[in-house]
């Protein structure tokens, strides 16, 4: 998974359908979805880009997402949010959000 900041997420979200997790070093939720987020991104392949922001090392990101509490997930289609989940969601939930996006995962 990518580690984006102010310097690139610009240009990361601007084409295409990208999944940005704001997240924390400390949030143990965060360190559970993870995991999942990989397995995502491995079966994805070419219809997702799954990218992590970490709220502490870059605010300014999160501020300008309104990102309040983490995780947040945030589903971007070229630089548009069309999706977005706030704390913990099971991989099967997150799953069927995501289905109407990438198709199946």
């Amino acid at each position: 998974m990518i580690e984006v900041n102010e310097n690139n997420i610009d240009a990361l979200l601007a084409k295409g359908l990208v999944l940005v997790e704001f997240g924390a070093e400390w949030c143990g939720p965060c360190k559970t979805l993870l995991p999942i987020l990989d397995r995502f991104a491995g079966q994805a392949g070419e219809r997702l880009s799954i990218v992590s922001v970490d709220i502490d090392q870059s605010p300014s990101v999160a501020a300008r997402h309104g990102v309040m509490s983490v995780p947040t997930m945030v589903l971007f289609q070229d630089g548009k949010v069309v999706e977005r989940v706030v704390g913990m969601i099971s991989e099967g939930n997150l799953r069927k959000k995501l289905q109407p996006y990438v198709g199946a995962l």
